[in-house]
């Protein structure tokens, strides 16, 4: 029983660590797509399912986009602009103005 509770710990423990390799895989790859044709705030403002990031994704790629990992980068917007996700408070400078 013990044996069967810590095989499933690594195992659960492997998982996670993937999950966080593709993710900052998926980062990186935002960097060197999204970058080259507009900012991060209007990727970082957005707030979809998996099917609207997918849909963002294909029209993205209709408008000349290269992905070289495009299921990291779908992992890591749905994980971290997915719709259940908070959306952070405008960014505002020393004066007040955003």
């Amino acid at each position: 029983m013990t044996r069967t509770v810590l095989l499933w710990l690594a195992f659960a423990l492997a998982a996670g660590a993937a999950d966080q390799a593709t993710i900052a895989q998926g980062q990186k790859q935002e960097q060197r797509t999204c970058l080259p044709c507009h900012s991060l705030r209007i990727v970082h403002t957005n707030r979809l399912s998996r099917a609207g990031w997918n849909k963002e994704l294909d029209k993205m790629a209709g408008w000349g986009a290269k992905y070289t990992d495009r299921d990291a980068l779908l992992e890591y917007l749905v994980a971290t602009y997915g719709d259940a996700k908070p959306v952070a408070p405008p960014e505002m400078t020393a004066d007040g103005r955003k």
